[in-house]
C-alpha cells in the first residue's frame, strides 16, 4: 500500500496512525502542499478534491482519512476496530462525524491559523474547540476509550487534532479525561507520533 500524505496534516496522520496500529507495511509518499502539488493534474487523478491523504491499494484509490479507516477495517476484517453490530457501528459513525465536523471546524481550524497561516477567526474557532472538548471530556468520564471498551477507529479519527490542539492556542489543561485518553492512545502498540510544530501554546515542541 502507498499513502500520499503530508507530515503536518492531521488527516494524513489519522490514516498513517491506523496503518501503523494495524502493522500494515506501507510506503509513505509526501505531497508538497507548499508548491500546490495536491492541485497538480497528476494528483487530481488520485483525488479530484485535491486533498491529502490518499491510500493506494493496488488498483484501488481511497481518498478521505475517515474513508481510509473504514476501508482498512473492512478489508482486514478488523471488527474490534469497526464493529459490525448495528448499534456499535452507529456509535462509531457518530464519532467519525464529530471528527469531520466539530473537530475539523474547532481544534483543526485553530491549528490551521498558526501552522499554515489560514485566514480564520481565531476567537471563534478556539471557542468552538473548547465546546467540543468539554463534550468529549464528559463522554470519557469513567471510560478508557471514546466509543467501546477498547480502541476503535473513532479514537483514531479524533486523536490527531486533539493531541495537537495546543499548537492552535487551544489549552488542554482543563480536560483531565481527554489528557488521560491521549496518553492511552500513545501507549498502544504501533503508535506513531504526529509531527510537532513549535507554535501556539506548544512553544517547547
Amino acid at each position: 500500500m502507498k499513502l500520499y500524505y503530508h507530515p503536518l496534516s492531521g488527516h494524513s496522520h489519522r490514516a498513517r496512525l491506523f496503518l501503523s496500529l494495524l502493522g500494515i507495511d506501507h510506503e509513505l509518499i509526501e505531497v508538497d502542499l507548499m508548491t500546490a502539488q495536491h492541485k497538480s493534474p497528476e494528483y487530481l487523478k488520485l483525488n479530484r478534491f485535491g486533498q491529502v491523504p490518499v491510500l493506494v491499494d493496488g488498483e484501488k484509490k481511497i481518498a478521505d482519512s475517515n474513508a481510509i479507516l473504514v476501508y482498512l477495517s473492512k478489508k482486514l476484517g478488523k471488527t474490534d476496530w469497526l464493529p459490525e453490530e448495528p448499534e456499535a457501528a452507529a456509535t462509531i459513525q457518530r464519532w467519525l462525524s464529530v471528527a469531520a465536523g466539530e473537530i475539523a471546524y474547532g481544534p483543526a481550524a485553530a491549528r490551521l491559523i498558526t501552522v499554515f497561516g489560514a485566514n480564520r477567526n481565531s476567537e471563534e474557532v478556539i471557542t468552538r474547540a473548547h465546546g467540543v472538548l468539554k463534550l468529549i471530556d464528559a463522554e470519557l468520564e469513567g471510560r478508557k476509550f471514546i466509543a467501546m471498551n477498547g480502541p476503535t477507529v473513532a479514537d483514531v479519527a479524533l486523536y490527531s487534532y486533539i493531541a495537537r490542539a495546543p499548537e492552535g492556542n487551544v489549552d488542554l489543561s482543563e480536560y483531565p479525561n481527554v489528557n488521560a485518553w491521549l496518553r492511552r492512545i500513545e501507549e498502544l502498540p504501533g503508535f506513531v507520533e504526529f509531527k510537532k510544530t513549535p507554535v501556539g501554546l506548544a512553544v517547547d515542541a
